[in-house]
């Protein structure tokens, strides 16, 4: 590859299918309490995402932008997971299905796609509704071809896509199936034997771009001593899940914050994530936004992932805005 080739990055596209349009208000609808329903309803309206349902349009902006790209790498959550159990969800399948074939319709055989938590199920922010389901792991993998783990190599430079949640699968395991754990546990070690072989496998001079969903896998990564070994080479790790730099930005301010035990699990998930969160500096960690951003600063975009082997193997992300669009109330 030559310098100046660029890579197109989209994160957090949350496209919705028909059957996940007719949801609207599917988050209200689990919060048993009234309190924190207002609550909630506050926290979408003012800050997160007014509506998840109404970004189907900003899809086509990123491929109208990105058409000149050399390749695209999608980091996650291609589905709004409106039932919280993944593409087992028949409306979160098609969803995430859409979504992927108009990505690897307009860049055939220069896509590649990681897994990010909404393909496997997330508990519900507020509503402890839903969380990761085998039944959605095995769409996810044989119906929508997601890899768990690819390597691609650029050059010099090698790509790896890894899968956020398996790696970080302690944090997620209060929201798993007791009848399931097990084997999660296992699909987590291969999936870890499959990160060492490759790491292993790499030439002196080759330098690594690592694509993780949710920086919460990044400190269980640390652990490892294959990947401390190789920490010097990764010339970059670009995440995606937080949506909005700004979250970002507070994330490096509450890194190492103690666990919050007693608050439901939200706040344990989150408080166990911001715990470890000083672990993520030495991978060199860039955010690429969702294409939506987030309410209160309407800074949604994609990112450019700049390669140049003639410059010490640097690697660069860069972002670019999509125009904010209006959308309706929940």
């Amino acid at each position: 590859m030559t310098p100046g080739r660029r890579i197109a990055v989209v994160s957090d596209i949350h496209y919705a299918s028909p059957g996940e349009t007719a949801r609207a208000g599917f988050e209200q609808r689990v919060i048993t309490s009234p309190l924190l329903r207002w609550l909630a309803r506050q926290y979408r309206h003012h800050l997160w995402m007014r509506d998840p349902l109404v970004h189907n349009h900003l899809i086509d902006q990123f491929l109208a932008h990105a058409a000149d790209a050399d390749a695209v790498v999608a980091n996650g959550d291609y589905s709004c997971d409106s039932a919280f159990v993944g593409v087992s969800d028949p409306a979160a399948c098609e969803s995430a299905r859409i979504c992927l074939e108009r990505l690897r319709t307009a860049f055939p055989d220069r896509t590649r796609s990681v897994l990010g938590d909404h393909e496997l199920g997330k508990m519900s922010l507020f509503g402890g509704q839903g969380g990761p389901r085998l039944a959605s792991w095995r769409v996810a993998v044989d119906t929508l071809r997601l890899e768990p783990f690819w390597r691609w190599e650029w050059d010099r430079f090698v790509l790896f896509g890894v899968t956020s949640t398996l790696l970080a699968l302690p944090v997620f395991e209060p929201e798993i199936l007791p009848e399931e754990r097990a084997e999660w546990r296992a699909l987590r070690e291969q999936h870890l034997d499959d990160i060492r072989a490759n790491l292993r496998a790499l030439a002196t001079d080759q330098r690594i771009v690592l694509f993780c969903h949710d920086p919460t896998a990044l400190p269980f990564l640390w652990r490892e001593g294959v990947v401390r070994a190789c920490i010097d080479r990764i010339a970059l790790t670009i995440i995606g899940h937080l949506h909005t730099p700004l979250v970002f930005r507070l994330s490096r301010i509450l890194a190492g914050m103690p666990r919050v035990r007693f608050l439901g699990n939200t706040a344990r998930r989150l408080s166990e994530a911001l715990h470890q969160a000083r672990l993520w500096r030495p991978f060199r960690v860039r955010l690429c936004p969702s294409l939506a951003g987030c309410e209160l600063l309407k800074d949604g975009g994609f990112g450019w992932l700049e390669l140049d082997p003639a410059s010490a193997g640097t690697a660069r992300l860069k972002t670019t805005s999509i125009p904010a669009t209006p959308v309706s109330s929940l």
